[in-house]
């Protein structure tokens, strides 16, 4: 093989033979009169012996594969760095990856590009990855790679979010008034809601939520139901879970970017309200929130849990009530 020195900096990717894609990075850069010459090479062999250059010309050794790590269905996950990289080279080491991963009978590619890697988007989808989701920091693409039926899992489905029931010693329910969205200069009265965090317990965004938007203390007590619906959120699907509070603290600071007012009300007149009167789904939880108050309900009670296969905390909600009077 013969290699020519260009002028300037360049890359030469082919396929020899039986050979993958080699990879040639040829720099000349002036030194004390003469050409410093950094030549960067190797080649990957489907079968035989794979041809590499001679040390004295090699400055530094590069692989011709993306580095990623093996995962636990079969495939390659790539996390990609911050540090820049020619849109071409990628390609060319992209083109080689492949082939090396068929070759391995790899199944799904993941390729994860942080924002500042934006640039190579295209090059990627025109090697046939396609989106599977978007975080504010780096986007995820993949590729299966059989010609069998896709097994990859989707994108998230489902977003959560809370609703607070939080009744005080004299059977008042903490409520609010919001100065934006679809209740925004409605008039009425609704329990604190939110959606709970990425990486953030039910329980804990209840009490999370309660103490942004009204600056009451409280403590997680039960989950009395939830609800699911579809296509709610940019497609995505819901599940909201109404949640019962025990307040800590009595005196309201509401939050008055997000929220027009915050009382303590009494429950029939939160019930009483029109708007609640009219939807079955607010209805059923005026008579949950009732039947709790009386005793003759109960809710799921958080319990935490550690499972042997990631040795990871999580909490099980369940009726801890009954179960306790089973034994």
């Amino acid at each position: 093989m013969i290699i020519r020195l260009l002028p300037r900096p360049s890359i030469l990717c082919f396929v020899a033979g039986n050979r993958s894609f080699l990879r040639v990075r040829v720099n000349l850069l002036p030194r004390e009169g003469h050409l410093k010459k950094n030549l960067n090479v190797r080649s990957m062999s489907g079968s035989g012996s794979s041809w590499s250059p001679s040390p004295a010309l090699t400055e530094k050794h590069v692989d011709n594969i993306l580095a990623g790590e093996d995962d636990e269905h079969g495939g390659v996950i790539v996390e990609m760095s911050t540090e820049p990289i020619d849109p071409v080279m990628f390609t060319c080491l992209l083109k080689s990856s492949m082939m090396h991963w068929k070759q391995q009978g790899k199944r799904g590619i993941w390729i994860k590009l942080p924002i500042e890697l934006v640039n190579l988007i295209e090059p990627v989808v025109k090697e046939g990855f396609y989106y599977h989701h978007a975080e504010p920091k780096h986007l995820m693409l993949v590729h299966w790679i059989p010609e069998t039926p896709n097994t990859l899992p989707a994108n998230a489905s489902h977003r959560v979010g809370i609703g607070a029931f939080v009744m005080n010693q004299n059977g008042q329910v903490l409520v609010v008034q919001e100065k934006t969205g679809m209740f925004q200069g409605t008039g009425i009265w609704k329990f604190p809601t939110g959606v709970v965090d990425e990486g953030e317990d039910i329980c804990a965004a209840a009490v999370r939520e309660v103490k942004e938007e009204t600056g009451i203390d409280s403590k997680f007590l039960q989950v009395l139901a939830f609800r699911q619906s579809h296509k709610s959120f940019f497609e995505k699907s819901d599940l909201f879970f109404m949640c019962m509070l025990q307040p800590l603290s009595f005196n309201i600071q509401m939050q008055e970017r997000e929220i027009e007012a915050a009382k303590w009300m009494s429950f029939e007149e939160y019930a009483e309200q029109d708007f609640v009167q009219k939807h079955d789904l607010l209805k059923y939880m005026v008579k949950i929130c009732i039947a709790k108050r009386d005793g003759k309900y109960s809710g799921f009670s958080p319990v935490s849990t550690v499972t042997s296969f990631s040795n990871k905390k999580s909490n099980l909600y369940f009726n801890t009530n009954d179960l306790e009077s089973s034994y």
